[in-house]
């Protein structure tokens, strides 16, 4: 009767070895991350509806040939200030073409502490619009310092008109998935960088209970009894 060889198991180190093939290298964070990062910046690149921007300038002169030109810098931060409150844009919603709650979110105003300029930026869907809306709140704050020019002996006048722009403010698809890339390469590598890796620790041989062979071995020699 002729026996079935029995079948031998696969041995322990082919069995590691495939197991480590098949296991993903410690550094695959980094390009997953990466490729996450791009994917949500191409998201964002197309999603996100593009707006443009357009900015005027007004600037803020002596009324008259005594008022001291310093006063004229010192009123440019307070017409700044002016220039994003409700009172100014509620004069230049009618021009702006857009409500004052919808007007709020469109228009920013910056100053500089060492010029007498301000500069008013629109924010629109349309390059146009965003000019239309930059150019009606320098015009409404222009009307509001007109009224108390005798009082401040400060006035404003219209420096630049606001133009058009051609291309978007908002990113363009290939810069956000270019940053969005950046940004989960920089996440992937931090994430490298605190992961913890199992520390193999040498196993330990048992502690030897000394016996008494190995006490009388580990006396000195005056210290043994003499043999019998």
């Amino acid at each position: 009767m002729t026996e079935t060889p029995a079948q031998t198991p696969a041995a322990p180190g082919r069995t590691r070895r495939l197991r480590s093939a098949l296991r993903p290298p410690v550094w695959w964070p980094l390009p997953a991350c990466a490729l996450l990062g791009a994917a949500c910046g191409i998201s964002y690149g197309l999603l996100t509806p593009k707006s443009y921007e357009a900015t005027g300038y007004a600037m803020t002169v002596a009324a008259t040939k005594t008022t001291d030109p310093v006063a004229a810098l010192g009123y440019a931060q307070s017409y700044g200030r002016l220039a994003t409150g409700d009172a100014t844009l509620g004069y230049a919603q009618g021009a702006a073409g857009e409500p004052l709650r919808k007007l709020r979110g469109h228009v920013r105003a910056e100053t500089s502490p060492d010029s007498p300029m301000i500069a008013v930026t629109g924010t629109a869907s349309r390059p146009r619009q965003a000019a239309e809306i930059a150019d009606a709140v320098v015009e409404a704050l222009i009307v509001s310092g007109g009224h108390v020019s005798k009082d401040t002996g400060v006035k404003l006048i219209q420096f630049t008109h606001a133009v058009a722009p051609n291309d978007p403010a908002s990113p363009s698809v290939p810069l956000s998935a270019a940053v969005g890339g950046s940004a989960g390469g920089l996440v992937g590598g931090l994430l490298l960088l605190v992961r913890r890796r199992p520390e193999e620790h040498p196993a330990q041989a048992p502690a030897q209970v000394p016996g008494p062979a190995h006490e009388a071995e580990s006396l000195m020699p005056e210290e043994r009894e003499p043999a019998r």
